[in-house]
């Protein structure tokens, strides 16, 4: 019986079934008392042996959308299964086989085989009515109502018309086919995406709005800045001001502006006065006895900082005693101008000249922190 099992058996016949269960007995009573490595090879031979049986159940389910070869492993798999699972005790390996191996083929059309997730209760339902429709069409010599198909099944048309729109989910289009015609569209070009923008509609309207309550020159910065991607050392010189007070504009508008978002009335804009230009950065340095006072007011923006760096350079190169830094008249600092200060508090160390910076404002004090400018009191 088993020298045949490495050669394909002939069509099924009853006494092929017979056999077959014969097989399976003489496979239980040939693993009693065998070692394990010798058990798995009586399992193979029972495998191998049975292996037309699972081929022809699987042949019935072909036709269906799925192809053969995948049919025929699901099978297989049951097979197997069936085998490591058999008690000679409970009855017919063959229906025992049987029910095993159609059983995974069913799982596999139930599990793998939709396109998209469809409950289980409607995956019968479709069964079901496309077992009615069937009927009723030859019945009727047409195609069934949903009326007619609810009162066949006993089920209401509401679930009757889910099942048949869920059918189209077992092997949905592809977007990449083409729509037809002699277009070169496909059916993802049809479909819409999603607007990331649209969460920010209310924002911008709301801005557009409070854009016209600011100033002329504080619009036309904002929308140099952020629409024309301008610098600020650009804008200021459209304008004819300081850097540093095109930052002070930019953060005066935007602060408002947020706050104007945040609030149901949006606060007022001064009175629609416009904001002075800052003093001119005023730099002098002064001899008192050994000791050399840099004195600096005003705004440090890049024209002021040249001014700073020259008088510091020249402060430590006399070798005094000490040289103070007051800030006191000092109202902001940009970049070149903490590069000024720390410019001279470089050459300081080098000539071993102590240097000391005093009487800062606190607004002053937090630029010179961050630089790691110390200053004292």
């Amino acid at each position: 019986m088993f020298g045949q099992t490495t050669t394909p058996t002939p069509p099924p016949t009853d006494r092929g079934l017979e056999d077959l269960d014969a097989a399976a007995l003489a496979y239980a009573a040939r693993i009693e008392g065998l070692p394990p490595e010798r058990r798995q090879e009586a399992r193979d031979d029972l495998v191998r042996f049975a292996l037309p049986f699972a081929g022809r159940l699987a042949r019935r389910y072909r036709g269906r959308g799925e192809p053969l070869e995948d049919l025929e492993q699901v099978a297989r798999l049951g097979l197997v299964n069936a085998v490591d699972r058999y008690d000679p005790e409970r009855g017919s390996f063959t229906a025992y086989a049987a029910i095993t191996i159609v059983g995974e083929i069913k799982r596999h059309f139930r599990d793998r085989t939709w396109g998209v997730h469809v409950p289980r209760r409607l995956r019968d339902l479709i069964l079901e009515v496309g077992q009615a429709t069937a009927a009723l069409t030859s019945e009727l010599s047409r195609a069934p109502s949903v009326a007619e198909l609810a009162a066949r099944l006993e089920t209401p048309e509401e679930e009757i018309l889910a099942a048949l729109e869920s059918a189209a989910g077992y092997s949905p289009a592809s977007l990449n086919a083409p729509v037809g015609g002699e277009s070169s569209a496909e059916f993802g070009d049809l479909v819409g995406e999603s607007d990331t923008a649209l969460e920010s509609v209310d924002d911008r309207v709301t801005v557009s709005g409070l854009l016209h309550r600011l100033p002329w020159r504080e619009r036309r910065i904002l929308a140099m800045r952020f629409y024309g991607n301008q610098t600020q050392a650009e804008i200021a010189a459209r304008f004819g001001i300081s850097q540093m007070h095109v930052s002070r504009l930019l953060s005066r508008a935007l602060t408002w502006l947020r706050q104007a978002m945040l609030a149901d009335t949006p606060p007022p804009w001064q009175n629609g006065a416009a904001e002075a230009e800052p003093a001119k950065a005023k730099i002098s340095v002064k001899q008192n006895g050994d000791r050399v006072v840099v004195e600096v007011g005003g705004e440090v923006d890049r024209d002021g900082a040249d001014q700073l760096r020259r008088a510091m350079l020249e402060a430590v190169t006399g070798q005094p005693r000490e040289v103070v830094v007051d800030l006191v008249g000092a109202g902001g600092f940009d970049a070149g101008g903490i590069a000024a200060l720390m410019a001279g508090r470089d050459a300081a160390a080098r000539t071993g000249v102590p240097l000391r910076l005093t009487r800062v404002q606190p607004a002053v004090r937090r630029s010179l922190a961050a630089a790691g400018l110390p200053s004292a009191d």
